[in-house]
């Protein structure tokens, strides 16, 4: 079965980072996207980042470019979610998923991915 497995939140003031990761297992192949999304109180789900496991092409969301950055080690599996540069608008429960790859190259559609890891939240101090 696919898991993931995603940490590293925590409460941070606002300019400083942290680093997501999200653990996947029971792929059979690496010819897949896996996306972070978030989830504010009151507000729909967002793509944030998502990459293509296989070739490391990535897809950023306009509100984090610059600041966040999406990576993926092949070796232990694992996607990881720098953010940099940190706002209070960054609060929310954050989510990694992964689906087939998009057609086109990666995206954060979220409809389209199939598993869901259980969130992580981050707080964002002002």
């Amino acid at each position: 079965d696919v898991q993931l497995q995603a940490s590293g939140g925590g409460l941070v003031q606002a300019g400083g980072s942290l680093r997501l990761s999200c653990a996947a297992s029971g792929f059979t192949s690496d010819n897949y996207d896996i996306g972070w999304f978030r989830q504010a109180p009151g507000k729909e789900r967002k793509g944030v980042s998502c990459i293509n496991f296989n070739d490391g092409n990535k897809y950023d969301d306009a509100s984090v470019k610059g600041r966040f950055a999406i990576s993926r080690d092949k070796v232990k599996n694992i996607v990881y979610l720098q953010m940099n540069s940190l706002k209070p608008e960054d609060t929310a429960v954050y989510y990694c998923a992964a689906g087939p790859p998009g057609t086109w190259g990666p995206h954060c559609y979220g409809p389209a991915y199939k598993y869901w890891g259980q969130g992580t939240q981050v707080t964002v101090s002002s």
